[in-house]
């Protein structure tokens, strides 16, 4: 579904990600691990269409989107879920997500499918998003992004801010999700709850892709373990 070839971006100070190569197919889950400024947040945005890569290309089910703006690749069934959230925190939740289906109108099964997979979003649908905890903040991110109705979701540290047990409750929507048959890619630093929900990934580091495997690959790479699960 999504081909990532020779990507490299930064900024005006100079690479950020350099030579980045990874693949994601239909159905699957895939993390892309790394420390705090290894990249990944860069890879995203270079992927994207919010930063204009120096070189490579990105193809999304076969047509290349490197160089398009990001709502022609949001139209195309990519939905972004930023660390930032950014969402219209004056705004009610029933208003948020009535915006991530623009520029069509909110189907109502739609909204209906977020509140049975986000219980509390109904319980306050008409709360001002910027009143809510950041795990309910959080929820709102990922249930305005499938108002799109996506076929690929990107999220970019989906647990930031968030309390362990929140953390684990948005990974379980997450497995929800796949098992519906949506393509995820998620780039995270609470990597035991990325190894559980993926089927493969890819560790970025210095911004290089310096590992990549299964999931159950990657939970006995030595290195992995010691670097990212505590394990010595």
């Amino acid at each position: 579904m999504l081909e990532v070839r020779g990507l490299t971006a930064g900024y005006q100070g100079g690479d950020v990600i350099r030579d980045v190569g990874f693949h994601v197919d239909e159905g699957e889950a895939v993390m892309i691990i790394g420390s705090n400024g290894a990249g990944k947040t860069t890879l995203f945005r270079a992927v994207l269409g919010l930063l204009r890569p120096s070189s490579g290309t990105v193809e999304f089910q076969q047509e290349v989107i490197t160089g398009k703006q990001t709502q022609r690749i949001a139209r195309l069934g990519i939905s972004f879920v930023p660390a930032e959230r950014h969402l219209f925190p004056r705004m009610t939740v029933r208003e948020n997500l009535s915006l991530g289906a623009y520029p069509d109108r909110p189907d109502p099964d739609d909204v209906q499918s977020v509140f049975d997979l986000f219980p509390r979003l109904a319980e306050r649908r008409g709360q001002r998003a910027g009143t809510m905890s950041g795990g309910e903040q959080q929820m709102l991110a990922v249930g305005r992004a499938l108002m799109s109705r996506p076929r690929l979701l990107v999220l970019d540290e989906p647990t930031t801010g968030l309390a362990p047990k929140l953390a684990a409750e948005a990974y379980r929507a997450l497995g929800i999700l796949k098992q519906r048959g949506l393509t995820v890619l998620v780039a995270e630093q609470q990597v035991p709850l990325a190894l559980a929900l993926s089927d493969r990934g890819y560790v970025l580091e210095n911004g290089v892709i310096r590992k990549e495997g299964t999931s159950a690959e990657l939970t006995h790479d030595p290195d992995v373990r010691r670097s990212y699960l505590g394990v010595v």
